[in-house]
C-alpha cells in the first residue's frame, strides 16, 4: 500500500511540467524519470530491509546465546546447590559432634573439679588425723620414756606428781592397745600415792612399760612411712 501512494506521488510530481511546456521543448521523458525513482526508491528499502533482517538475526542470534548462557548457569547452580546439600548436612552434623563433645569435656572438667574438691577435703580430714596421732604419739612416748627413767631410778613417787603421770594414765584409760592385765597394773602404781613404796618385782612395771613404748613407736615409725 505504500509503495503504490509513492508511485503515484511520483506519477503526479512527473506530470506536472507537462502543462506549462510544449512537447516540442521537453527534452526529458516522464516515465524514465518515475522509473529511476521508483527504481532509487526500491534499491533504498531493499537495503533498509536487509540492514531490519541483519539487525533481527543478530538479535535472534544474542537472543539464543543468551538464553543458553542462563541456562547453563542455571544447570551449573543446580549442580551447586546438589553438591552443597550433603557438604551442608555433613557440616551439621559435625557441629552436634562438636557440641557434644564440648558438653562431654565440660562435664568431665566439672568432674574434675568435684573430684579435686573433695580429694583435697579428703586430705585435709586425713592430714589432720595424723597430725593429731604424731603429736599425741609424741606426748605419750614421752610420758612413756619418763616413766621408765624415774621406775629405773627409784624415783617412781617423784614421777607420780608430774603432768607425765596425769599424761600417761589417761592414755592407759582410752587405749585398747593395751592388755586389761596390763592396764590394770600399770593404774594401780601411776594411782599410788606420794610416800607410798614401790619396789619392781623382776622389773614387772618397766617391762609392760618398754613393751608399750616399743609397740608405740613401731606404730609411729609405721605411720610416718605411709604418710611419706
Amino acid at each position: 500500500m505504500a509503495v503504490s501512494r509513492i508511485v503515484k506521488v511520483a506519477l503526479l510530481a512527473s506530470l506536472a511540467p507537462l502543462s506549462g511546456a510544449s512537447s516540442s521543448s521537453s527534452a526529458a521523458n516522464p516515465i524514465r524519470k518515475v522509473v529511476t525513482m521508483l527504481q532509487a526508491m526500491q534499491t533504498k528499502v531493499t537495503e533498509e530491509g536487509e540492514k531490519s533482517q541483519e539487525l533481527y538475526e543478530k538479535f535472534m542470534c544474542y537472543c539464543k546465546s543468551s538464553t543458553g548462557d542462563l541456562s547453563t548457569s542455571i544447570q551449573a547452580a543446580e549442580d551447586k546447590i546438589g553438591e552443597l546439600g550433603p557438604d551442608i548436612q555433613g557440616s551439621e552434623e559435625k557441629k552436634l559432634k562438636t557440641e557434644e563433645e564440648l558438653k562431654s569435656d565440660q562435664e568431665e572438667r566439672e568432674a574434675a573439679k568435684t573430684a579435686m574438691g573433695e580429694s583435697t577435703a579428703l586430705r585435709a580430714t586425713e592430714q589432720g588425723v595424723y597430725e593429731k596421732f604424731m603429736a599425741e604419739s609424741g606426748t605419750n612416748l614421752a610420758a612413756l620414756n619418763k616413766a621408765i627413767t624415774a621406775v629405773e631410778k627409784g624415783m617412781a613417787g617423784g614421777f607420780l606428781q608430774t603432768r607425765s603421770a596425769s599424761v600417761l594414765k589417761a592414755f592407759l584409760s582410752s587405749s585398747k592397745d593395751v592388755m586389761d592385765t596390763d592396764r590394770q597394773e600399770l593404774l594401780a602404781f601411776l594411782s599410788a600415792k606420794e610416800g607410798d613404796e614401790y619396789a619392781p618385782q623382776s622389773g614387772e612395771i618397766t617391762g609392760i612399760l618398754k613393751t608399750i613404748k616399743d609397740e608405740m613407736f613401731a606404730e609411729e615409725q609405721e605411720t610416718m612411712a605411709t604418710e611419706a
